[in-house]
């Protein structure tokens, strides 16, 4: 199977995405075994949704239609145009999966598979509907991925090369067990926004999406911020309402109830308008329902507080904050070559030999 046969693949399997998106679930015939397919992924999302109350329809959607916006012709070969592609070697990338978001592994499964190599998946148990009724379309769209393919609930065994995400704790170790194999090991990271006070309304309700989206779960979620000396809420907060609703949603709200108590009972300073606390906190990973703050004076000292703690950000939300900063509301929008941890999937995939 060569490269175009594998893109051609992933491209079709972002036309049968599309017709699952946040504005409507709509069958379009001409995509390629709808008939097979179209309600069958219809009731694997009912089944991410009953399984796991963090996967909401409106958030696996979410997701969904993100991946189907970058699984086409232009972008794929875009993505792929500065790599050079050898004749293929089938290697085995075994891939460990976090279950933190919907579908967060299928960035790491798409880069092996295309790359050319075969994948073996050991899944969250928190998502685990989803991606494999996918791997079957894609068998169903190209035969050859048949065999190349495989989902596993055992030990990894009969692997070259590995990619695991987790906490900092399984970090360890993934990094002592796999201590033989290529590997790329993924600890807890956080997203951070720079704020100048100078933001407009439009830029905090887009940042707004960078909190609540997922209901802050992804480490792609700003967990904090950081702001000037004496910087007013008032404006963030604002702008931080039209997401109110999130409070009805059960498991948010026992969070917030929960973190509240601990807060309020361990007599710390916060700040909370009755779906979001902020706390000022040195951490970068913040509780459900709260976000953690930071004063700067400077920006040449905010720069130094940030290089100094880099292996702890995923992304940074700003404007003007250096070359790598991600604009407010996109953080949950990344593009084929945004890699997690800054570390190139692919490049990893065509080392193995």
């Amino acid at each position: 199977m060569d490269l175009q046969q594998r893109i051609n693949a992933f491209v079709k399997l972002g036309e049968f995405l599309s017709q699952f998106s946040q504005k409507a679930i709509e069958k379009n015939q001409p995509v390629a075994f709808n008939d097979l397919f179209f309600d069958g992924f219809k009731h694997q999302i009912k089944l991410a949704q009953e399984h796991n109350g963090w996967f909401t329809q409106k958030n696996v959607l979410f997701s969904i239609d993100g991946w189907s916006k970058q699984l086409t012709n232009s972008t794929i070969n875009e993505w792929l145009s500065k790599y050079h592609f050898n004749t293929e070697n089938l290697k085995t990338i075994a891939i460990i999966m976090a279950g933190n978001i919907p579908l967060v592994g299928f960035h790491d499964f798409l880069s092996v598979l295309i790359s050319g190599q075969k994948v073996l998946v050991k899944q969250s148990s928190n998502d685990k509907h989803l991606l494999p009724y996918l791997a079957k379309y894609l068998e169903h769209v190209e035969p050859e991925f048949k065999g190349r393919i495989v989902f596993t609930e055992e030990k990894l065994e009969n692997f070259d090369a590995v990619i695991a995400t987790g906490s900092d704790n399984t970090a360890r170790y993934f990094e002592y067990y796999f201590k033989d194999k290529p590997s790329i090991i993924r600890k807890n990271r956080n997203s951070i926004a720079v704020l100048s006070g100078g933001e407009t309304s439009e830029e905090l309700k887009a940042l707004s999406e960078d909190i609540f989206r997922y209901y802050g779960l992804g480490c792609r979620n700003v967990s904090k911020l950081f702001v000037p000396h004496n910087y007013n809420f008032d404006s963030f907060f604002k702008a931080m309402y039209d997401w109110n609703p999130i409070i009805h949603q059960a498991k948010y709200a026992n969070n917030y109830d929960y973190n509240k108590a601990v807060y309020l009972m361990s007599e710390f300073d916060m700040l909370e308008n009755g779906f979001l606390m902020i706390k000022e906190d040195e951490s970068f990973s913040s509780p459900i329902a709260t976000v953690f703050y930071e004063t700067y004076s400077s920006k040449e000292e905010l720069l130094n507080v940030l290089e100094a703690k880099k292996d702890k950000i995923q992304c940074i939300v700003g404007n003007g904050v250096n070359e790598s900063e991600v604009k407010f509301g996109q953080t949950q929008l990344p593009n084929l070559w945004d890699y997690a941890d800054d570390v190139d999937t692919i490049s990893f995939s065509l080392t193995i030999c």
